[in-house]
């Protein structure tokens, strides 16, 4: 466990530092008048370990031979290199590392017509018996002079090569079968596409666009770039191919341009050797004036550096280059070989120079706000390093590798007595390539450098913003680091300030496809549209989405409803028919007024229950009816207030037989009515039926089915307590659920047979002669109920929660009164109000010695 602590460490030891350390600046001079062609890629350099002693004047001699800008670059790489370990005694003693002149940098048909002439007159290397060795030759990324020079040398000349090349990582010249003893400095780019990743996820860009060369190079690039943003669900808006030939270049120029000029993309990613098309594509797109932010490796900090000052077509240039470390003495060791010549400003134009920030920002808080003048004056008055560029230390660290290499064989030639199997000089390359394999050193800067390629780790990389004042000033500054070996989501480090001081904004560009959906939206794809493209869509109903761009919405419990905007869930209010609630209210003040008034007409028949209308009217079927009403109009009640199972059942079930009740009594009125007007003296017997009050019977027998009926509804499934969360929006309604719904429609259905059975017998008894016929009453009445119980239905089943409950309620309501006003306000108001026609005279004298 300790250990693991001091690695997790040693690891944050790098960032430690960069939080308080401020990052360093870097500036070059840019040569107008330079035209020529780069020939980084076609550099050859002929390493060789001689007993000669090496001074300055000779590496003065030898700077002098290169005249193009990027040949002098690598030149004094090499030649500081070789000087530092020429100076180390601990590095072949005795010996010195020289390059031969006769490569350097040139044009491919160049290089082929010299090679021959300069190979014939080549010294051997190491072999002290003056026979011929193995060429090493220090080479650029050009595959096509690595494959020239495996012909002529294997070949023609009968020589076997070892190539060490610096510069990008080129997969074709990882091929072993074709490049057998050739090796790569430059590790593979794929911590570069990580770095580019991670900076495009830090600023929220999923839409960017891909330049790149159509080559080998290019399409390794484009898979490790593809696979991060596949799995980072960032999205290309284009991919331009330049192709390598001119001619299918031009073919294709004006389609790649308009690709780029149409594209919604502001992020636009650069990658491939400069020497090919692409590099007339990326100046192109200078003159069109096409802003974008432009992202690029390492090899492209010349061409951005160099152009225009007059055009301002781009947002800004993002260099994304494998980490290189500041080399203290590279500026005096040039200098040192001719100060006059070698001033600080010819240096600036051949390498970047780097100087602490800190020091101009008193003076110029962005470099925006520079005076070209003020700024190269004050550039000039101080002293500077010198900094590597990424092939230059490529070519440090090859000179180290292949003194450390030359190192192991003299030990191995001294120490082993080796030296029968080296006087094949074929051989000698295998073999100096078994050792330089599984060299591993630690450089005077104190970098790691493995040269076991399977055990080559990823290289941490440095973020530079490139900025061109005018006069021919460049400023580089570092901006921040991206390490692989950090945690997920801690291998990026930027430093805001110091992309503030170098942009002069705290502002980055957008560049996504689809604008963000906010929250109360998801997200939707259209048929072809990329995964980082989409449309914004308002979550359904009762669905919300607190993020952005989600993919879903997301349901609110039961219990919760949206809100309007959609963006969170609310507990919903518990509602049920309250007494406190104004339309509840008047329905209960309603039940009690009615009840009231049926209690008042009961007193009122049983005081004058000795005149003839209430004898007329069978004043104990009466009686009977007006309890029952009375019952129906409070068994609406039950269904006010907070539900609980008792409450529940009672709705129903007094509901059913209460009503059963007054309807059967009203049947039993309706037959009495029939009997008393349709039965003659010879008929005894039925005679004796209506006097012995045999109608009565109606009552019981028909109630005790509907009781029967309720038994069973609830010995099957009872009414019980159950909550309506969807009725009503933000509403959780307590209501009673009937438990067995046909159970209750049978108990309905039996309400309206009787009903319409009462209905019809008063119907044909309507016409009965007689002043006072209760048979036209009656039909009214249940001709009121059966509308009220018909209407019921449709409205019943188009309402819900709280509402279904109160149709319900008026339902009982106005069938009970329609009941009660049909049948007994007449009456009622004879007997109250017009006592005078309450008298045996008004009677028909056929009725006067009977009782109905």
């Amino acid at each position: 466990m300790c250990a693991l602590i001091f690695h997790f460490l040693l690891l944050n030891i790098p960032l430690l530092l960069a939080s308080f350390i401020h990052p360093r600046c870097y500036w070059r001079m840019k040569l107008k008048e330079e035209k020529d062609l780069d020939l980084g890629a076609n550099c050859v350099f002929f390493l060789q370990a001689t007993s000669e002693t090496i001074g300055r004047k000779d590496w003065n001699k030898y700077l002098n031979t290169f005249k193009t800008t990027k040949s002098r670059q690598f030149a004094f790489a090499l030649a500081f290199s070789m000087d530092e370990v020429n100076r180390n005694p601990g590095l072949l003693p005795n010996m010195s590392l020289l390059d031969y002149i006769g490569f350097g940098c040139k044009t491919l048909p160049q290089f082929t017509s010299h090679m021959r002439m300069v190979i014939n007159s080549v010294l051997p290397n190491y072999d002290c018996t003056r026979n011929k060795a193995c060429a090493v030759l220090l080479t650029g990324t050009s595959w096509e002079t690595a494959a020239t020079i495996e012909t002529f040398m294997n070949l023609l000349l009968g020589y076997q090569v070892l190539l060490l090349t610096f510069g990008p990582f080129h997969p074709v010249l990882s091929d072993q079968e074709q490049f057998p003893l050739l090796y790569q400095m430059a590790p593979k780019d794929i911590s570069l596409a990580l770095a580019i990743v991670s900076f495009v996820l830090y600023f929220k860009w999923n839409w960017v666009g891909l330049v790149i060369s159509d080559n080998d190079q290019g399409i390794q690039f484009l898979s490790y770039l593809r696979r991060e943003m596949e799995i980072n669900t960032v999205c290309f808006a284009f991919v331009n191919m330049i192709p390598i030939n001119m001619e299918s270049y031009m073919s294709r120029a004006e389609v790649h341009y308009n690709q780029i000029m149409t594209s919604s993309t502001n992020v636009v990613i650069i990658y491939g050797d400069i020497e090919y098309t692409i590099a007339l594509s990326v100046r192109r797109l200078e003159f069109l004036c096409i802003k974008r932010i432009w992202i690029t490796t390492s090899q492209w900090d010349d061409t951005m550096s160099k152009r225009d000052d007059t055009l301002d077509s781009f947002h800004g240039t993002l260099t994304f280059e494998h980490h290189r470390p500041d080399i203290s003495g590279f500026r005096n060791f040039v200098q040192t070989l001719n100060p006059i010549k070698y001033s600080d400003k010819y240096l600036a134009s051949q390498e970047w120079m780097y100087f602490n920030c800190e020091a101009l920002t008193p003076n110029c808080n962005t470099t925006k706000n520079c005076s070209s003048n003020a700024t190269l004056q004050w550039l000039m008055e101080h002293t500077f390093d010198m900094a590597f560029s990424g092939s230059s230390y490529d070519i440090y660290n090859a000179v180290y590798a292949f003194a450390h290499t030359c190192h192991e064989w003299l030990f191995q030639y001294i120490v082993h007595h080796e030296i029968s199997t080296w006087n094949n000089y074929n051989h000698q390359c295998f073999k100096l390539y078994d050792i330089l394999r599984n060299i591993h050193f630690t450089n005077p800067v104190g970098d790691r450098v493995n040269m076991n390629q399977r055990e080559k780790l990823q290289e941490e990389c440095d973020i530079f913003y490139i900025s061109n004042l005018q006069q021919g000033l460049g400023i580089k500054v570092k901006i921040g680091s991206f390490s692989p070996y950090f945690p997920h989501g801690q291998q990026l480090h930027l430093s805001v300030e110091m992309m503030e001081w170098a942009t002069g904004s705290k502002k980055i560009l957008p560049s996504v496809c689809s604008a963000d959906c906010g929250p109360g939206f998801r997200k939707f794809w259209k048929e072809g549209m990329a995964t980082c493209c989409f449309e914004c869509s308002p979550c359904p109903e009762n669905e919300i989405s607190n993020e952005t761009n989600v993919d879903q919405c997301v349901m609110c419990p039961e219990e919760q409803y949206a809100n309007p905007e959609q963006t969170h869930c609310i507990d919903k209010a518990v509602v049920f028919l309250s007494y406190e609630d104004p339309l509840d209210m008047a329905l209960a003040l309603i039940a009690l007024c009615f009840t009231a008034f049926t209690a008042v007409v009961l007193g009122v028949f049983v005081k004058h229950h000795d005149t003839p209308i209430v004898k007329a009217n069978n004043k104990t079927l009466s009686y009977f009816l007006l309890i029952s009403l009375m019952f129906c109009f409070l068994c609406s009640l039950l269904f006010l207030g907070r539900p609980n199972t008792s409450t529940c059942i009672l709705q129903q079930i007094t509901f059913g037989i209460v009503f059963t009740v007054a309807v059967s009594t009203v049947l039993a009125k309706t037959i009495t009515v029939v009997l008393a007007f349709k039965l003659t003296g010879p008929r005894r017997r039925m005679k004796y039926i209506l006097i012995s009050g045999v109608p009565n019977y109606i009552i019981p027998t028909c109630s005790l089915f509907q009781v029967i009926l309720c038994t069973i509804w609830l010995g099957s499934s009872p009414p019980f307590v159950d909550i309506d969360a969807q009725s009503e929006h933000g509403h959780i309604i307590i209501v009673c659920n009937k438990g067995s719904v046909t159970a209750f429609y049978s108990v309905l259905g039996y309400l309206a047979f009787m009903a319409m059975g009462s209905f019809t017998v008063a119907f044909l008894a309507r016409n009965l002669p007689d002043t006072f016929n209760e048979a036209k009453y009656l039909t009214f009445s249940m001709l009121v109920f059966c509308c009220v119980w018909v209407s019921f239905f449709p409205v019943y089943h188009s309402t819900k929660g709280m509402v279904m409950v109160a149709v319900e309620i008026f339902s009982i309501l106005s069938s009970s009164a329609g009941m009660l006003g049909c049948i007994f306000f007449p009456k009622f108001y004879i007997i109250v109000l017009k006592p005078e026609r309450n008298s045996i005279q008004n009677l028909r004298p056929s009725l006067s010695t009977k009782q109905v």
